[in-house]
């Protein structure tokens, strides 16, 4: 099953349930009106909807992540590989790294990945 699409404001709601869960709603609430800005209005319709798409799990008022936080970055990035640069790693790297310098130890740790 392929992971389901996280908006950007659905994934600062998710980065909270991530480092919190499983979270009691009100708790949730709580915290998302406190790192948001949310109402509970904005909260409960957010959970509501990532729960319609099989991203969280609301049962009994606790909510659980379908979805980790690792399944949600690798969704972007192979968006993101794919729509900007034809899903071309390399001209992704090539891309990043005219951007930024990388330092030695930077380089190191992506030969390892890449070796592993």
């Amino acid at each position: 099953m392929e992971t389901p699409k996280i908006f950007e404001s659905e994934y600062r709601f998710c980065s909270i349930l991530w480092d919190h869960e499983p979270i009691g709603s009100t708790a949730l609430v709580a915290l998302c009106k406190e790192q948001l800005g949310w109402s509970k209005a904005t909260t409960y319709t957010v959970i509501r909807r990532l729960s319609e798409r099989g991203v969280v799990k609301n049962e009994n008022a606790v909510v659980t992540a379908l979805v980790s936080r690792e399944q949600a970055e690798t969704r972007e990035i192979d968006e993101l590989l794919e729509t900007r640069f034809g899903g071309s790693l390399p001209a992704f790297v090539a891309a990043f790294s005219k951007r930024q310098k990388l330092s030695d130890e930077q380089l190191q740790e992506i030969l390892r990945i890449i070796e592993d």
